[in-house]
């Protein structure tokens, strides 16, 4: 799995995956232009709609309703180190459902690859690639 971030200028960046392109900017009063998402509102994004495919995916194996299920994520910042904490993932469904029925859902959502992943930290290593020099 990869991504690629390109710098455009300023604090814009255009991310690319596959054929997909998405941008990420700040807000204005952040030195940007606020045409696209910041990268902590891209890891909600990435959280959120991963969570929202697995909660369809039960509605729909169930033979639910799963048009109209809405998926609201927030999480507090924190600093020392700076991060995100405290996420919170609410689930709207278009119908009412029993308490079975949202364990299920609760149960299925926590198969979500980012769920698991935030949960249990993976290794990050840094690498950095410079221009070879040129030979004297």
């Amino acid at each position: 799995m990869e991504v690629q971030i390109e710098h455009l200028g300023d604090v814009q960046f255009e991310i690319r995956a596959r054929s997909h392109t998405i941008a990420c900017d700040q807000p204005v009063e952040n030195g940007g232009y606020d045409e696209g998402m910041t990268p902590p509102e891209l890891l909600l994004a990435s959280l959120g709609s991963c969570a929202a495919y697995y909660a369809a995916q039960y509605l729909r194996k169930h033979q639910l309703a799963t048009e109209g299920t809405v998926v609201r994520v927030t999480a507090e910042k924190e600093k020392n180190p700076p991060r995100l904490a405290r996420f919170v993932v609410e689930i709207e469904t278009p119908v009412e459902l029993t308490d079975a029925q949202v364990a299920g859902i609760n149960e299925a959502v926590g198969h979500c690859l980012i769920h698991n992943t935030l949960l249990h930290p993976p290794e990050i290593s840094i690498q950095i690639g410079q221009p070879a020099l040129a030979a004297l």
